[in-house]
């Protein structure tokens, strides 16, 4: 009878140790600690089950990941938002970085699989908890900067969590049309004006596209669900203009 529970419970870990090999070779990165990758998903209530086989739990590595990801999502939206203030360089940063989004990218992942939970947590839903998730995701990055460093920690960004950015997964918390106002004013440029050009489908489920010009020259254009919406994606790629022609000619930077 002990031998049985024995050999269930090598084939439990046997089971782990797959686990996390295969999330390994999803992801394309493979940590030289397996201690501190599991560390990164062992739950607290984990280690309270476990006290004959000391564990540790990934609350430190929680708090070093949050550094991390700031720092790694900061550096990524200076870099990507030249004329971006720093008020709004804070609020995108925070929508990022928020709990949904966290538990968004480990769900992607499939994180919640791979955490190692005590049995009345798990039987409690703990494996689905946004919180929980949310904070295997920064402990997971906190793991990987001690064991491969910064620039793998923004290679794995430049695959889950850049790519939303880029996408525009976080423009509701954008105010382009002020970017846009600001860098014309602050170069003395000339005037703005938008345009709604056409307005599609029914009226429950209407796309406007709008257009943004620059003293009579189109500088870009987009669509929405509403007016306001089509004006923001309309100056973002006005601003993504601007910067490209700013960068290639900064002499003659609003010609």
């Amino acid at each position: 009878m002990r031998n049985s529970s024995r050999e269930r419970e090598k084939m439990k870990i046997r089971a782990k140790e797959m686990k996390f090999k295969e999330f390994q070779d999803r992801i394309g990165i493979h940590f030289d600690s397996e201690k501190l990758l599991k560390q990164a998903f062992t739950h607290s209530s984990y280690v309270n089950e476990h006290r004959r086989k000391p564990h540790e739990d990934n609350e430190r590595l929680e708090f070093l990941g949050d550094a991390v990801l700031e720092l790694t999502v900061s550096q990524f939206l200076f870099k990507k938002y030249p004329m971006m203030s720093e008020g709004e360089l804070t609020k995108l940063r925070a929508a990022v970085v928020c709990e949904p989004s966290l538990v968004d990218f480990a769900n992607e992942l499939d994180f919640g699989g791979l955490v190692l939970l005590g049995k009345g947590e798990e039987m409690t839903g703990g494996r689905t908890r946004p919180a929980l998730l949310a904070d295997v995701f920064e402990a997971f990055i906190g793991a990987m900067y001690l064991d491969k460093g910064i620039d793998t920690v923004t290679t794995f960004l430049e695959g889950i969590v850049f790519p939303k950015i880029n996408a525009g997964a976080f423009s509701h918390v954008m105010d382009f049309k002020s970017q846009l106002q600001e860098l014309v004013q602050r170069d003395a440029t000339g005037s703005l004006d938008y345009k709604i050009m056409k307005e599609i489908g029914p009226a429950h489920s209407r796309e406007f596209e709008s257009r943004v010009y620059l003293n009579g020259k189109e500088l870009g254009a987009g669509t929405g669900r509403s007016k306001k919406e089509a004006e923001q994606h309309a100056a973002q790629m006005a601003l993504e203009k601007l910067k490209s022609h700013m960068e290639a000619s900064p002499e003659r930077y609003g010609d």
